[in-house]
């Protein structure tokens, strides 16, 4: 289960960050027809730590199930024809902006980020939806989806996930099991250098936001 978008603008890193937190217990969405699977060394339970598929319709698809090897992951991606830089974080920590050039994307004031109208809500989400990166990235069933036909030779699809707390979830842990931020960097990447971020913890009010906090083993 998947919990609503945090759209942070952060005017100095020109770039939009597609967040999403996902909860213990999310269903794996079904890979039809698929081209190519990747799937790497297992974990101790005898999971595979992570699965990388090319599907029919061009797009590929990323899930992790165990914070290992990022830089296989960037390998078995590139077998697939993509650029990538994967990087894992812990809690309470991210990447610091500007790691390369990047479109701007769209911006929003914080009126139109606080708003719960329904229209100004379906506004942000088309222009989020509609900009590079919202097309390059997709979230959904505790999966990535990367649509290639979005990215532009000389692009390479940044991916930065943040770990839970114990890499374990479960029916009786229905918390965030992790965060994704995904965007295209023009160019030369520059290495995660590791800062605080303080809007790991900040769940929002069960009172106007009730889905991010489902039941124990929904």
């Amino acid at each position: 289960m998947e919990l609503k978008a945090e759209i942070v603008a952060r005017n100095e890193a020109r770039r939009l960050r597609i967040r999403r937190r996902l909860l213990a217990g999310a269903a794996v969405a079904g890979i039809a027809a698929a081209a190519a699977v990747a799937v790497p060394f297992l974990n101790g339970a005898g999971t595979p730590a992570y699965a990388v598929a090319k599907n029919a319709d061009g797009t590929i698809t990323l899930k992790i199930n165990e914070f290992r090897d990022p830089a296989q992951v960037e390998k078995d991606l590139a077998a697939l024809g993509l650029t990538a830089d994967v990087s894992y974080v812990k809690p309470g920590s991210r990447c610091a902006p500007d790691r390369g050039e990047t479109d701007s994307g769209p911006s929003f004031s914080k009126e139109e980020l606080a708003s719960k109208d329904p229209e100004v809500r379906k506004r942000i989400n088309a222009a989020i939806d509609n900009s590079p990166n919202g097309k390059a990235f997709k979230m959904g069933g505790g999966e990535v989806r990367i649509r290639p036909q979005h990215i532009k030779p000389g692009q390479t699809a940044v991916m930065e996930f943040t770990e839970n707390e114990d890499q374990t979830s479960g029916p009786e842990k229905p918390r965030a099991l992790w965060q994704f931020s995904g965007y295209l960097v023009t160019g030369p990447v520059k290495p995660c250098t590791v800062i605080d971020d303080p809007s790991w913890s900040q769940m929002p009010d069960p009172k106007t936001n009730p889905e991010a906090y489902p039941p124990a083993g929904s």
